[in-house]
């Protein structure tokens, strides 16, 4: 290692601008990298029969992952004006009488259906309710339930509040046009969130909350309060233990996790994983199959191998020792800690594939153990529905910014995977780590979480290139759609978190529902 802890700088031959180590007898690198892998591959080195996948054992049943739907609760607000004559005797609004009432929740009710059809991301819609008083609203705002969706049609205002409970999500419909009208329209901001005076002052709902007629403005809201769920008390498996890049991080890191994001983080130390993946590695059946996946994933298109082929077959050993860890712990979650030197004695290879095939499976995994970034891999991937990258930044310039890391899903839309080498570890030069080339002219989100966790940056951005450069093997040039000038002066901590698509409203909104500050930069986009 240098004076900075690192390790040496790769001089493989794949890395583009570099001659060669020498090397003995007259190898070549390839050839090196293969006598390496089969010495310290142990039982993976001997040779093993050229099956098909078809001749593959049965695989292992497995858990499916974990997705908890959002449960809702509609209720439709509502009163019965009786005429009175020569005064007012009636409020604004089209809700008037019982039959408007019975329309309105039926039609509530469709538009629920319709919503909950169209939704990526699983809904639990309770019956529509209707409430006119206090003594209605009180025990619907005990119910099961994730989120309170007011449609508030009428009522008064201590009905709105019984309904609005600050330790649940709540949300508020306005009916603007075509129509039928809402009292609530006219009057949630002065008399129901200020309480007539200028200062806001109910608890558990603010003006974010509020949607005017559009579904597609409830979606995103409830789209983002559904990946805030699924974080919140996420249990997650740290190999080796949890931790966080930075100053006094690996203490402060795990612990502001499970204050803010009620993470519940197992750990589990290297002193087991080391006995379970010599039995692995000793199970022919095990064996086998990741003999047959290793022949799989190279005969796919777009995949090839610049690494000894034990390394890899080691990784999908490793993949499923992760699998069993993560089942016994009940959860789909894992992270490695200190995985450039503790996990490569034992298991052979690096963490880099395992990983990269977990999260293209759909579960979370991510290196390096680090909590400071690890709460937005896990919000962001359940706010997308996609896979996440983890990542190294650099210095943005001139409206550009590079990103990598040794691992990256190959399935970053979820579906199909990328263009895909599979080099050495960087810094080590040793096991499988995939270079994966990501879309061109991909739209990304990319967060930027700060150590204290009190304000996160985020900005949307356009990958524009997969370059070949020293460093972790996936990497990305990335376009700032933005302001360049503001990210470098206000991001904070270290590692990102990218995927693709655009997510920025929705993080911003579960943000502010845990007190965290956002602060989107390419909401300051110049001209």
């Amino acid at each position: 290692m240098n004076s900075m802890g690192c390790f040496p700088r790769c001089n493989c031959s794949c890395c583009a601008g570099h001659a060669p180590s020498p090397l003995p007898d007259g190898l070549n690198r390839r050839q090196f990298l293969w006598r390496v892998g089969a010495a310290t591959a142990g039982v993976m080195a001997l040779p093993t029969p050229d099956l098909s996948a078809a001749d593959a054992p049965p695989r292992k049943a497995r858990p499916g992952r974990i997705i908890k739907p959002l449960k809702i609760q509609p209720v439709l607000t509502y009163g019965l004006p009786q005429r009175r004559e020569a005064t007012s005797w009636r409020g604004w609004g089209g809700i008037q009488t019982r039959a408007d009432v019975e329309a309105e929740q039926n039609r509530i009710h469709a538009e629920l259906a319709k919503l909950k059809a169209t939704a990526p991301f699983p809904l639990d819609i309770a019956p529509v309710a209707t409430a006119a008083n206090p003594q209605q609203a009180k025990p619907l705002a005990q119910g099961d339930y994730d989120v309170m969706i007011i449609y508030a049609a009428g009522a008064w205002r201590d009905t709105l509040e019984t309904l609005t409970r600050p330790d649940r999500f709540n949300l508020m419909f306005l009916r603007h046009s075509p129509g039928p009208v809402y009292l609530w329209y006219e009057i949630a901001h002065p008399h129901f969130l200020r309480k007539a005076v200028d200062e806001y002052g109910q608890p558990g709902m603010d003006v974010h909350d509020l949607v005017v007629d559009e579904y597609t403005e409830m979606l995103w809201r409830l789209r983002a309060l559904h990946g805030l769920k699924n974080t919140l008390g996420k249990r997650i498996v740290a190999i080796g233990g949890a931790g966080g890049w930075g100053h006094g991080m690996p203490e402060k890191a795990p612990q502001i996790a499970r204050t803010v994001w009620k993470l519940d983080i197992v750990d589990f130390p290297y002193s087991e994983l080391a006995p379970r993946l010599k039995a692995a590695k000793s199970d022919a059946r095990l064996q086998q199959q990741a003999e047959a996946d290793t022949r799989r994933l190279l005969r796919e298109r777009g995949v090839s191998l610049h690494t000894a082929r034990p390394f890899l077959v080691n990784a999908f050993i490793l993949n499923e020792v992760f699998k069993d860890i993560m089942d016994e712990a009940k959860t789909d979650a894992i992270t490695v800690h200190h995985c450039m030197g503790t996990i490569m004695p034992i298991s052979e290879t690096t963490a880099c594939m395992p990983l990269s095939f977990l999260n293209d499976e759909g579960y979370l995994a991510f290196c390096e153990s680090d909590f400071v970034v690890i709460p937005s891999g896990i919000l962001l991937h359940y706010i997308s529905g996609l896979p996440v990258f983890l990542n190294d930044p650099t210095t943005p310039h001139g409206n550009v910014v590079t990103l990598a890391h040794c691992t990256a899903p190959r399935k970053m839309d979820g579906k199909h995977p990328e263009r895909t080498k599979i080099y050495t570890h960087f810094e080590s030069d040793y096991g499988a780590a995939p270079k994966v080339e990501m879309r061109i002219g991909q739209v990304c989100t990319n967060l930027v979480p700060d150590f204290a966790c009190k304000k996160w940056v985020g900005f949307e951005g356009r990958i524009i290139g997969n370059p070949f450069l020293d460093i972790c093997r996936s990497q990305i040039d990335v376009r700032i759609e933005g302001d360049c000038d503001a990210l470098l002066q206000e991001m904070k901590g270290f590692h990102w978190m990218t995927c693709y698509g655009s997510f920025l409203r929705e993080t911003g909104y579960a943000l502010r529902k845990v007190g965290v500050e956002f602060l989107n930069v390419s909401a300051r986009k110049t001209a």
